[in-house]
C-alpha cells in the first residue's frame, strides 16, 4: 500500500493532514482516506519546517494500521547538497523501514536539475527527491502516477481533502 500525505494549516495553530492510500502507482481512485486534525501544531521555524510537519505526518500514521510500501510527502526528502529535508526525517522516525517519496512543487533554493521531472504538458517540473529507494526509481513512479496534469490526481486529492477536512 502506497500513502501520500499532505498537511493544511489553519490560522489558530490548528492543521489537518490527509492521507490518501493506493494500491499501485498508476491508480485512479484512491482505496482509502483518512483525515485528522491536529489541536496544537508547532510554530513555522525557518530552515526546519520538519519541526512542524513531522508531528502531524506522524498522528496521521497512527490511525493507519495497513502495511506501507511508500510514502509519499508534499515537499523534498533532501535540500540542495545533501542537507536532510522533510522526508528524511520522517524516513529515520519510522526507524528506516518504509521509503519515502518527496514531490516538491517549488524549488528550493539550488536544488539539482537531476531531480526534475516533467508531467503531461506542463513546462515546470515537479522536484522528485527519496530515500530508502533509489532515487531513478522513485521519479519513474511519481511519472507513472495517474493524471495528465503536472500534478498526479491522488497527489492533488491528497491536498484538497485536507483544506475542505
Amino acid at each position: 500500500m502506497i500513502l501520500a500525505i499532505d498537511v493544511d494549516y489553519r490560522k489558530d495553530d490548528k492543521a489537518v493532514v490527509a492521507g490518501i492510500l493506493f494500491d499501485q502507482w498508476d491508480d485512479a481512485e484512491p482505496t482509502h482516506v483518512v483525515t485528522t486534525a491536529i489541536e496544537e501544531v508547532t510554530p513555522y521555524i525557518s530552515g526546519a519546517f520538519y519541526k512542524r510537519e513531522l508531528p502531524c505526518i506522524l498522528k496521521l500514521l497512527e490511525e493507519i494500521e495497513t502495511p506501507l510500501d511508500c510514502i509519499v510527502v508534499d515537499g523534498y526528502v533532501t535540500l540542495a547538497e545533501g542537507k536532510a529535508g522533510l522526508g528524511t526525517y520522517l524516513y529515520h522516525a519510522l526507524d528506516e523501514k518504509i521509503p519515502v517519496i518527496g514531490v516538491a512543487k517549488n524549488a528550493f533554493q539550488n536544488i539539482s536539475e537531476e531531480t526534475y521531472i516533467y508531467r503531461g504538458e506542463s513546462k515546470k517540473p515537479l522536484y522528485v527527491t527519496s530515500i530508502g529507494i533509489e532515487d531513478d526509481a522513485a521519479k519513474r513512479a511519481i511519472q507513472s502516477m495517474f493524471g495528465k496534469y503536472r500534478i498526479p490526481t491522488l497527489l492533488k486529492k491528497a491536498d484538497s481533502v485536507c483544506r475542505v477536512s
